[in-house]
Parts: structure tokens; C-alpha cells; sequence
């Protein structure tokens, strides 16, 4: 018997990284499991593996920066399994140009659309099952750029993840008394690919220090595993060892300004 047998979870952006950890340790806990993200190969490799545990896994597709979508995704979830018990927001998008003083709307919208609508439209699609059956775990990775905004996540990103983070302290706010609780993570740097859309991507020196995927996907394990009695309602997460960021700062400052 695994500790989440019988509940089922959807993981946004489950294809790469800290997401795809998450799936294998949803669905050894016994978990079913709605894998999204906006390519489907990577995301079939990932339920071959997590169906080893006995699990149902359903793949959809998923490009999470169009709203109508990611609420599509929370229908077609419930239709599809009756009830939503965990929703992992965990799918995140970067700005190129980090600076307030270059970045173009385009960018900035991108951002936003993903990491705040698309997650504000996908937790709103399932909130009402959840509270019709007096419980559910929201479970969202934010970031440290929203304690600590800069360059280093850029102003897009920075924003963003801040608007993500109050989102779910609001939640908790407004539906713990409906049986609904909402979990924030923010780690700091993480060995994942979206470090290549920086305008610095890391070197392997670079990653050598950062944090792993399995370390954030952990970290989400423990909020959806916790007892219902109990809202883990913000983790913070930092490398044991500090790196010099000098020129990461340096290439941020200057994208954009070509």
C-alpha cells in the first residue's frame, strides 16, 4: 500500500526535470497520475516508467501559456478520473532579456501567461471538485526570485512568481475551511533545463553546486503527502554551497540592450 493509493495528481511540465522526478515518486506512492507539458514524447517516456508502479497514467499535451487550455486540462482530468486530489503546478517559463529596462512586452506577457494565468486557469478548474469532496492539495513551485527578485531571474520572472506565491497564500486564506490547502516552494538555483534560456546558461562548474530535480520534487512529495490535517504552506530551498554570480549578472544586465 503506498501512502497516496487512490488519489490522483496532475503534474504540470512533468516531461523534464523536477516534474518528471515527481511523476516516478507520485506513482510509487500509488498515485494515478495526468502528466502534462507541451511535448508528448518526452512525456510518454515518463508514464512508461511510472506505470511500472502499477499506476493509470494519462498523457496530455499541454501548452500551459494558453488560459483556455489549461482549464481544458483540468476538465478533460476530471472526466477522465472522476476527482482531482493533488495539482502539482510545477511547469515554469523565463524571460531571454532579464532586465526592466529591455525586456518587451511580448516577453513579459509569455511569462505571466504561464506562470500566473496558466496557473491561476488550471487550479480554478478543479477547485470545485475539491471542495464538493472537502479535500485537495495545491501544490505550486515558485521561486526564490520572488523573495529575492533581480536580474538573476530577471524583472518577468521575478513578478511572476511573486504573483504565484500570493496566489497561494490567498487560498489558503480564503478555502482551508473547505478542506483545501495550497503549498509554496521556492528554490533557489535548480540543475534543470530552463537554465538554457538564461543569457548565461550555466557551465558545469556552474551546476556542480545547484540543486538537483529529485531535491525539489521531494520537497513536493512532503506538501502532498503530509495528512490533510496539515498545510506544509511554504518551503524555501537554497544551495548548501553559494556560487559567484558575477557574470551571470553581468549577461543579464546586457541582454537586450544589443
Amino acid at each position: 500500500m503506498g501512502i497516496l493509493d487512490g488519489k490522483v495528481a496532475i503534474i504540470t511540465g512533468a516531461g523534464t526535470g523536477i516534474g518528471k522526478v515527481a511523476a516516478d515518486l507520485f506513482a510509487e506512492a500509488g498515485a494515478d497520475l495526468v502528466l502534462a507539458g507541451r511535448r508528448r514524447a518526452p512525456l510518454d517516456e515518463v508514464a512508461v516508467q511510472a506505470r511500472e508502479h502499477g499506476v493509470e497514467v494519462e498523457v496530455r499535451p499541454t501548452d500551459l501559456e494558453d488560459g483556455d487550455a489549461a482549464a481544458a486540462l483540468g476538465a478533460w482530468s476530471l472526466e477522465r478520473f472522476g476527482k482531482v486530489d493533488i495539482l502539482v503546478n510545477n511547469a515554469g517559463h523565463s524571460s531571454r532579456v532579464r532586465s526592466m529596462r529591455y525586456v518587451g512586452p511580448e516577453e513579459w506577457n509569455s511569462v505571466f501567461k504561464v506562470n500566473v494565468e496558466g496557473v491561476y486557469r488550471l487550479t480554478q478548474s478543479v477547485l470545485a471538485n475539491m471542495i464538493d469532496r472537502n479535500t485537495g492539495t495545491v501544490v505550486t513551485v515558485s521561486s526564490m526570485a520572488a523573495l529575492n527578485p533581480g536580474l538573476l531571474g530577471g524583472a518577468p520572472y521575478s513578478a511572476a512568481k511573486a504573483a504565484s506565491l500570493n496566489m497561494i497564500r490567498g487560498m489558503n486564506a480564503e478555502l482551508t475551511k473547505f478542506g483545501v490547502r495550497a503549498c509554496a516552494i521556492m528554490p533557489g538555483e535548480v540543475d534543470t533545463p530552463i537554465l538554457e534560456n538564461r543569457p548565461r546558461p550555466p557551465d558545469s562548474d556552474d551546476r556542480s553546486t545547484m540543486m538537483q530535480p529529485e531535491d525539489i520534487a521531494q520537497a513536493i512529495f512532503l506538501c502532498a503527502a503530509m495528512p490533510q490535517r496539515t498545510i506544509v504552506e511554504q518551503v524555501v530551498m537554497i544551495p548548501t554551497m553559494r556560487r559567484d554570480v558575477s557574470l551571470d549578472m553581468t549577461a543579464a544586465e546586457m541582454e537586450g540592450a544589443k
